[in-house]
Formats: C-alpha cells, sequence, structure tokens
C-alpha cells in the first residue's frame, strides 16, 4: 500500500496530523511510529517530538516502559533501588502493513521487536479523524495490543518498580511545552494534583503556543476500560492512559490489551461546560459503531 512515510490525516480537506514511521528514531529512544505535527484546523500545533527535556518523547502513539524486561518507552529505565539507568534494553514498533489507509481513517498492523529481534506483540492500530462541526475536530486512536511471544508477559510502569506516580505507558500524548503551563480540566477536579492518577471520564490541556495562540485539548476515556490519567503539566505537558498504574499487567499468550483515547482539538481556552459538551459530542460521533468500522477489526 502507501509508503507510511507518506501518509497523513485529514479532516474539512486541511491536514491535521502527519504520520512518521519513526524508523530513523535513535535507537536508545526506543524507535515506534506515531503522529506529528498535530495541528489544530487552523494550524496551531499541538504536539512535540524529541523535546530536550524528554528526548524520547514522540508526538502521539503508544509507548510502555517494560515489556518482559524490554522497553519500547525510551530514554532510561527505572531500576528499583537504583533509580533511572540507561540500559540496553531497547526495543522498536516495526510498520507491517496497512490493512486500511484512507484520507481521514488508518489502519496500521505494527510488530513490538525485542532486543533479540523476536516478536512480542503484534499491534493493530486505528487513527481517525473526526469533524465534530465549527472549526473542532477529535483524534480517534484504539490500540489493540495482542500478545505473540508464546509465552506470559508482564508489562510493568516506574511506578510498579517503586517510583511514586510514574505509572506511565500506553496511550500517550506529547504536548508543546511553552512559557506557561497548561490549566488542568476535569469534569469534578481541576488541576494536575488532583487529576493525576484518576479515572476521570475526561480531562482537558489548556495551554498556548510558543506565539501565544491558544490550543486546548480534551482527553476522553472511550474504550470498555477506562484507565487512570498519567497527567503532565508544571514539568511538562503531557497525557496518558496508564496499563499498568501501580500494578504490573499481566497478558497470557495470545491474550489482547484493548484500548482507545479520543482527543478533541480545538482552538481557544473553552469554558468546563463547553469542555464537558465536546467530550460528549466526541463519545457520540465516535460510538461503538465506530470503532467496528471497516479496518477497524482485530
Amino acid at each position: 500500500m502507501s509508503d507510511p512515510r507518506s501518509i497523513a490525516l485529514t479532516c474539512r480537506g486541511a491536514v491535521v496530523a502527519e504520520y512518521d514511521s519513526g524508523a530513523d528514531v535513535d535507537p536508545v529512544l526506543s524507535p515506534r511510529p506515531h503522529l506529528h505535527p498535530v495541528r489544530t484546523l487552523t494550524g496551531t500545533v499541538v504536539t512535540e517530538t524529541h523535546p530536550e527535556d524528554h528526548r524520547h518523547h514522540l508526538g502521539v502513539g503508544v509507548a510502555v516502559a517494560d515489556v518482559a524486561g524490554v522497553s519500547f518507552w525510551g530514554g532510561t529505565t527505572f531500576v528499583r533501588d537504583r533509580g533511572p539507568v540507561l540500559l540496553a534494553n531497547h526495543g522498536r514498533q516495526e510498520h507491517r502493513g496497512w490493512p486500511r489507509a484512507d484520507p481521514s481513517a488508518r489502519t496500521e498492523e505494527l510488530a513490538w521487536v525485542g532486543t533479540d529481534g523476536s516478536e512480542l506483540i503484534s499491534e493493530v492500530r486505528d487513527t481517525t479523524a473526526h469533524d465534530l462541526g465549527e472549526g473542532v475536530w477529535a483524534l480517534d486512536l484504539r490500540t489493540r495490543l495482542s500478545n505473540s511471544s508464546g509465552r506470559r508477559l508482564r508489562l510493568h510502569s516506574p511506578a510498579t518498580k517503586g517510583r511514586p506516580g510514574a505509572g506511565y505507558g500506553g496511550f500517550f500524548w506529547r504536548a508543546p511545552i511553552a512559557a506557561e503551563a497548561p490549566r488542568c480540566i476535569g469534569p469534578a477536579a481541576e488541576g494536575e494534583k488532583a487529576l493525576h492518577g484518576s479515572r476521570s471520564p475526561w480531562l482537558a490541556l489548556s495551554g498556548r503556543s510558543t506565539a501565544g495562540a491558544p490550543w486546548t485539548l480534551v482527553f476522553v476515556a472511550a474504550g470498555e476500560v477506562r484507565d487512570p490519567w498519567f497527567l503532565r503539566a508544571g514539568q511538562y505537558p503531557g497525557v496518558g492512559a496508564s496499563l499498568a498504574w501501580s500494578h504490573p499487567l499481566e497478558v497470557g499468550p495470545g491474550g489482547v490489551i484493548d484500548r482507545r483515547v479520543v482527543t478533541v482539538v480545538a482552538d481557544g481556552h473553552p469554558g468546563p461546560d463547553a469542555l464537558a459538551s465536546l467530550a460528549a459530542a466526541a463519545l457520540a460521533r465516535t460510538g461503538p459503531e465506530a470503532a467496528d468500522a471497516p479496518g477497524a477489526g482485530g
């Protein structure tokens, strides 16, 4: 099918997300496909890749810190009683095919390959751009991670190894850093401390580009399983849905982890009521029938 480097997602005729295969990423950063830049409909970029504070943060994608000892997150690995250590344990996600590659919807097949070249996980990842009207769109990302190793796998985060609050791993969106940290808003709480680790049905980041353009991202838990949110704002802006927040996640041979997050991408800084309406609109537009559309099957 199409060259993966040439594929982009469009909405209303505008390119709103560009695909990077990750093939040229430094091996120590755990190479993987990702989306960057992702833009609002007016062109404001709302992702960042290879930032100075975390060189292994790559736009929007799926990454896990430890799968049976292999890092698919990149950078250092947290080792109990030692802290962050740079180990020779970096895996890579390799593109295998495009069962679907339409202008606004794509399905990609991936292999998560360990340090010895063996496949640990086969993934099917759906990414769709939905037009929500009135200058707003949503990025719908669903991933199905299948244990193809033939053995039981254990997924870890740094938190499961003794680093409190560092339960990252799974869907992750790195937003661009600016002089002022973005505001963090949820339906029943506000602030990084209140929303980090919560299972809120949605949370929003409202920030500004380095040029001062206001942007807002509303992250909606759209799958059957609602994982705890991993949230950073003060140190850097990033949001993830944690697969192993406080305990390892074990997956037997052939087992499947099915997760879905829909992210509303908007210009400006909508108020709390408008944010709730955007979250509801995203869920209504991306209901079960969308997940079961052609190309979305496992």
